[in-house]
This record gives structure tokens, C-alpha cells and sequence, in this order.
């Protein structure tokens, strides 16, 4: 069948032209080779029916990358793999933290602040330079599931009453200078619009565009944990809760491992794994 001809279903429902640029970018992104690229492609194409999910797509393609080599599934797996930190945000939270730490900045999670009006609890407080960033975190575990604008529009005025007294209390050494939303997901147009309007900063999955969640992630090498082809579901969640959200960090702490009674064997897999993922 055509790719040109073929409908898909995207997670929100929406119908869309299937795109074989799309998949092939995909691939090339994670750095699979132009052999492996045009293996899956072929596959992919031959399998082809209207109104086919992009979900299908999506698995035909990780299963035959992970057969070539697990760490490009692993990469290939990060969006699916940012959802698999709920059900609740908070380890995003301390994600979007290890991420701004490894940025060079010193990051707090669920710092309870003083405003003007009302004390508000901040996901995460970020420092640098001598100045301050107050960042929100907006955490959908269900795809199709976009920000709007109401979500900016809510913490601009939360950022304003904490910047109020900030900026006012001579205890504090640096100045309130940011609001940031950050969400795993995409935001509207009005959003974004109004985001840009007040000078709040917006970071999502692909915006701003090339410096959005997923570039940096794969700029910097810092996977979450739940990218992993090797881990189980419970081993995740425990690493999660031992505050190892990146896979990074797993390798300096790589006793947890011997805690969930990982054989050694298994245990030179995984981190290998890991490895060449943080450096490929």
C-alpha cells in the first residue's frame, strides 16, 4: 500500500497522512544505521492499513530495533518511557530536576514558598548565576492529552505573588527572575502565544523547537530510568522510589541492583546496556 494513501490514527484521536520521512527521522535520531533504517522501513511499509495507530507503528518498530540493538529501542522508547514515571508527577518532578542539575543548576523539589498573598508549593526551584527560577510541572500519563492555556495563565499568577515577596525578603541572596511550565506533553498555540506574550518559559516534548524535552534529553544523555529494555516494571518503580530517576545515576548506584537480587550476569547487561546508551 501507498504510505501517501494511508491514514493513521494519532493517541488523540486525530487522523493524519502516515509520513515515511517521520518514521525515518525517528529512526536516524536514535542512530540506528541506514541498513537497520531501510530493514524497518521496508517492514513497516509492507504492514501497512488504513487507519493503523501510530502506537502500532510504533511497537512494530521498537520490537525490531530492540532485536538489533536494545540500547537504540531504549532511545527509541523515551517518550513512552517519560508517561511509564506516573501514575502521579512527582517523579517527573525530580526528573525535570536531575535534568536542570546536570544544566548546572542547584535544584530543590516541593520547596513550600512564601507569596505575597498565600504560601504556594513549587515543584522544583532552580538557582544559577544568582538567580531564581520557579518551575511548574505539568505531568499527563495518558498520550493525546495537551496543555492550554488556562495552565500558564494559573502559574504566571502564582509566579507573581511569590516574586512579589521573594524579591522583597532581604534573607534571600538571589533574585526571582523566571516562571517556567514544563510538561511532558505539547502545549496549544494559546498557550504558547501567551507564554511568550508574559515571558514565561515553556518547555514541552518538542518546543521550543530543538531545545525542547526530548533534544535535551538525548543532547545531555540523561534517560530516565523507565527507558530501560532490561528492567522490569517493579525493578523501575524501585529504583523510582530510591530517587534514581536517571539511568546515569543507576551507574554510580548500581548496589540497588544487588538490593532487587539482579544476578551478576544480569546485572553486567543491564549496566552495559545503560552505558552505551548515556554515550552513545
Amino acid at each position: 500500500m501507498k504510505n501517501n494513501v494511508v491514514d493513521i490514527i494519532k493517541s488523540s484521536g486525530e487522523k493524519t497522512k502516515f509520513s515515511l520521512e517521520k518514521l525515518r527521522s525517528s529512526l536516524k535520531r536514535v542512530g540506528a544505521d541506514q541498513k537497520t533504517i531501510n530493514q524497518i522501513i521496508d517492514k513497516v511499509r509492507d504492514e501497512l492499513y488504513q487507519g493503523i495507530s501510530t502506537k502500532e507503528i510504533y511497537n512494530r518498530a521498537y520490537a525490531l530495533l530492540k532485536r538489533k540493538k536494545s540500547y537504540l529501542a531504549s532511545k527509541y522508547k523515551l517518550k513512552k518511557a517519560i508517561y511509564e514515571l506516573g501514575p502521579t508527577g512527582f517523579p517527573f518532578e525530580r526528573f525535570v530536576s536531575a535534568i536542570l542539575s546536570y544544566s548546572g543548576y542547584k535544584t530543590e523539589v516541593g520547596r513550600i514558598l512564601q507569596g505575597q498573598c498565600v504560601t504556594h508549593e513549587v515543584d522544583v526551584l532552580a538557582h544559577k548565576n544568582g538567580e531564581t527560577s520557579v518551575i511548574e510541572c505539568k505531568f499527563h500519563s495518558e498520550e493525546g492529552l495537551n496543555c492550554n492555556v488556562k495552565i500558564p495563565l494559573y502559574i504566571y499568577s502564582r509566579y507573581n505573588d511569590i516574586k512579589a515577596f521573594w524579591n522583597g525578603d532581604l534573607k534571600n541572596e538571589s533574585k526571582l527572575t523566571k516562571g517556567w511550565v514544563v510538561t511532558n506533553t505539547r502545549f496549544t498555540e494559546d498557550a504558547i502565544k501567551y507564554g511568550s506574550c508574559v515571558n514565561l518559559y515553556l518547555l514541552s516534548w518538542d518546543y521550543p523547537k530543538n531545545d525542547g524535552l526530548k533534544d535535551r534529553i538525548d543532547r545531555l544523555g540523561l534517560y530516565p530510568i523507565t527507558v530501560s529494555t532490561l528492567l522490569t516494571n517493579r525493578e523501575k518503580q524501585f529504583l523510582l522510589s530510591r530517587d534514581v530517576v536517571l539511568c546515569r545515576q543507576l551507574i554510580g548506584d548500581a548496589f540497588y541492583l544487588d538490593h532487587l537480587g539482579v544476578s551478576d550476569a544480569r546485572k553486567e547487561k543491564i549496566l552495559s546496556e545503560i552505558s552505551m546508551l548515556c554515550n552513545s
